[in-house]
C-alpha cells in the first residue's frame, strides 16, 4: 500500500476556525441530506478505501504517538474500515429511516384518520470528540463519526491532543476520499485545541455531540450542553468498572481458568480499555491462594508505557487512592514505573457495604480490585451498590440459580456476559455498547449498526401532496426502502433478493 505524505500539524484551532468549519458543515449537510442511500454509502466506502490506501503510514504515525504496538493498531484500523463498510451496507437497506405510512382511513377505530407518514431525518451538524485509548476506532473516523455520516449528518471532529499528528493524517485521508467521491465540501472537518472544543459544544448550528472519555470530562460537557439556550443530545461514553461475579459453583469448577482469563482481560492494552474488568467478586476464604495464582497468571505480562503522561498520572493517583482506603489491601504488588507492572487490590463484601465508593473508583490502567463475599445470596445486594456499567459478567455454571443477580445486572448494564470477558467489542447488528449513567449519558449504543439511529429524529407529514413527500414516504418508494404501510411491513429490497418481485 502506498502512503500519503505526512500532514503538517497546525496549531490549535481558533474560534474563527471552528465557526468556519461548522458553517461549512451546515451548508454541506443541506446538500448531503438530499442524497439517496446508495450515494451516501458510496462516500463511506470511499473513506474506507482511503484509510486502507494509507494504512502503513497511519499505523506508523500511531505507533509513534500512542506507544501502542503495530499489531494492535493494524487490527484497530481494520475494524474501523470494516465498520465503515458495514454501515454502508446498512444504510443501503434503508431500515434506519423507519418509514411508516398510514393512509387516510374514514373507518379508523377512533374516528377518521388523516393521511399520516413518518420517517427519520438526520439531525444536522454533529460535533465529535476523539478518544485517547482508541486512536482509530473511537477517534477521527471512529464509531461516532462514521455513524453520524451514515445517518446523513455533517461532522466536525475535535482531535484528541494525545495523537494530533495521527488525527491530522487521518483527516487528510478522509477529506481526500470524500472529495474524490463527490461528497459536498465541508461534510467533514477537523479542529484541535480546548478553545475549539468549547466553541464546538456551544455553537448554535451543532445539533448533537458525541464523546468518549473520562467521567469528569464527559460530565463537564454534559453540564455545558445543558446550559445552552438550546440543549442538544449528548452521546457521552464516560467509562465504567465492568464488574465480574463468580459463583461458588464456577469457582470450584474453573478457578484456574477464571483467574487466567481475568488476568488477561484487565491487563489487555495495559488496562486502557473502557470495558476492562475492574472488579472481580469471588467466594471468600481463598485470598492467599488467589495471590499465588494471580502472580503466576501475570508472570508473562509485558509492560508498556501508558498512552500519555497525563493518563499515567491519573492512573497512579487512582490506584494510590483506592489502595489507601480502609478495608483494602494488596494481592499483587505492582508499580508506577514508566512501564507499570499490574496491581491487584483486595477487599471484602463487608468493606464495600460500609463504603460503596470502593466499587466506583475507576483505575484506568493495569489494575483491578478483587472482592470476597461470604455467601452467594449476597450477590444481588452487592450488585445493588454498583453504578451504571458498560458491561457486567456472570461466571456461572448451568445449574446455578442466578436469576435475581442476572436481572439486577441487566438493570445496570448495557451488555451482560455469560462466562466470557468484557474486553473485545465486536461491531455487529445486535451489539450494544452503552449503559446507564455514569457509563454513558444516553440509552443508545456507540458500537454497531444501531449507532446510526442516535443521529436521527422522527418527523411526521400529515396530508402532504404525494409530489411533496420525501422519497422514503412516497407510495412509489423510489429508494426501495422498507415501509410499514397501514401496519404491515414491506421489504422491497429483501423481496427482490429472494426472487419475490
Amino acid at each position: 500500500m502506498s502512503a500519503a505524505p505526512e500532514t503538517a500539524v497546525a496549531g490549535p484551532s481558533t474560534a474563527e476556525d471552528l465557526n468556519a468549519a461548522v458553517e461549512a458543515g451546515q451548508v454541506a449537510f443541506e446538500q448531503a441530506r438530499l442524497a439517496d442511500p446508495g450515494t451516501r454509502a458510496g462516500w463511506l466506502e470511499a473513506v474506507a478505501a482511503g484509510l486502507e490506501h494509507d494504512a502503513a503510514g497511519l499505523v506508523e504515525t500511531a505507533v509513534k504517538e500512542t506507544h501502542l504496538a503495530a499489531a494492535r493498531l493494524e487490527g484497530e484500523l481494520k475494524r474501523t474500515v470494516f465498520q465503515l463498510r458495514l454501515f454502508a451496507d446498512e444504510i443501503r437497506l434503508g431500515e434506519h429511516f423507519d418509514a411508516t405510512i398510514d393512509h387516510a382511513d374514514p373507518e379508523w377505530g377512533m374516528g377518521p384518520r388523516p393521511d399520516l407518514r413518518r420517517y427519520n431525518v438526520p439531525l444536522g451538524v454533529v460535533g465529535v470528540f476523539g478518544a485517547s485509548n482508541f486512536p482509530f476506532a473511537f477517534s477521527v473516523m471512529g464509531g461516532d463519526t462514521a455513524s453520524a455520516l451514515a445517518a446523513g449528518c455533517a461532522v466536525v471532529h475535535k482531535a484528541h491532543d494525545a495523537h494530533r499528528e495521527l488525527a491530522a493524517r487521518t483527516a487528510r485521508a478522509v477529506l481526500d476520499a470524500l472529495e474524490g467521491a463527490g461528497a459536498p465540501s465541508g461534510l467533514f472537518s477537523l479542529v484541535t485545541g480546548r478553545q475549539a472544543g468549547e466553541a464546538l459544544v456551544d455553537h448554535h448550528l451543532v445539533k448533537a455531540v458525541g464523546f468518549t472519555g473520562s467521567t469528569a470530562g464527559g460530565r463537564a460537557l454534559l453540564d455545558r450542553i445543558a446550559a445552552r439556550p438550546e440543549p442538544i443530545p449528548f452521546f457521552g461514553e464516560l467509562g465504567g468498572i465492568n464488574a465480574v461475579f463468580v459463583t461458588p459453583g464456577a469457582w470450584a469448577a474453573r478457578r484456574a481458568e477464571i483467574i487466567s482469563g481475568y488476568a488477561g482481560s484487565f491487563t489487555l492494552g495495559m488496562g486502557q480499555f473502557c470495558t476492562k474488568p475492574g472488579l472481580l467478586f469471588v467466594p471468600a476464604g481463598h485470598d492467599k491462594g488467589i495471590r499465588g495464582e494471580l502472580e503466576a497468571a501475570l508472570a508473562g505480562f509485558t509492560s508498556a508505557r501508558l498512552l500519555s503522561p497525563r493518563l499515567h498520572a491519573g492512573y497512579t493517583e487512582a490506584v494510590a487512592r483506592l489502595r489507601g482506603s480502609g478495608g483494602v489491601d494488596v494481592l499483587v504488588e505492582g508499580d508506577f514505573a514508566d512501564e507499570p507492572a499490574p496491581t491487584v487490590l483486595h477487599t471484602t463484601a463487608a468493606a464495600v457495604r460500609s463504603n460503596p465508593d470502593l466499587l466506583r473508583q475507576e483505575m484506568f490502567g493495569p489494575a483491578s480490585l478483587v472482592v470476597e463475599y461470604a455467601d452467594e445470596a449476597e450477590l444481588p445486594a452487592l450488585a445493588e451498590l454498583l453504578e451504571g456499567q458498560l458491561t457486567t459478567t456472570l461466571q456461572a455454571e448451568a445449574d446455578d440459580d442466578v436469576t435475581a443477580l442476572a436481572a439486577r445486572l441487566a438493570d445496570i448494564s448495557g451488555r451482560v456476559l455469560w462466562n466470557g470477558w468484557p474486553t473485545g467489542v465486536t461491531v455487529s447488528y445486535a451489539q450494544h455498547h452503552g449503559g446507564p449513567y455514569p457509563a454513558t449519558t444516553s440509552n443508545t449504543t456507540s458500537v454497531g449498526t444501531a449507532a446510526i439511529r442516535r443521529f436521527l429524529r422522527p418527523v411526521a407529514f400529515q396530508q402532504f401532496p404525494a409530489s411533496r413527500l420525501p422519497e422514503p414516504l412516497q407510495d412509489s418508494n423510489p429508494w426501495r426502502v422498507p415501509q410499514r404501510v397501514d401496519g404491515i411491513w414491506q421489504h422491497p429490497a429483501r423481496a427482490v433478493k429472494e426472487g419475490l418481485q
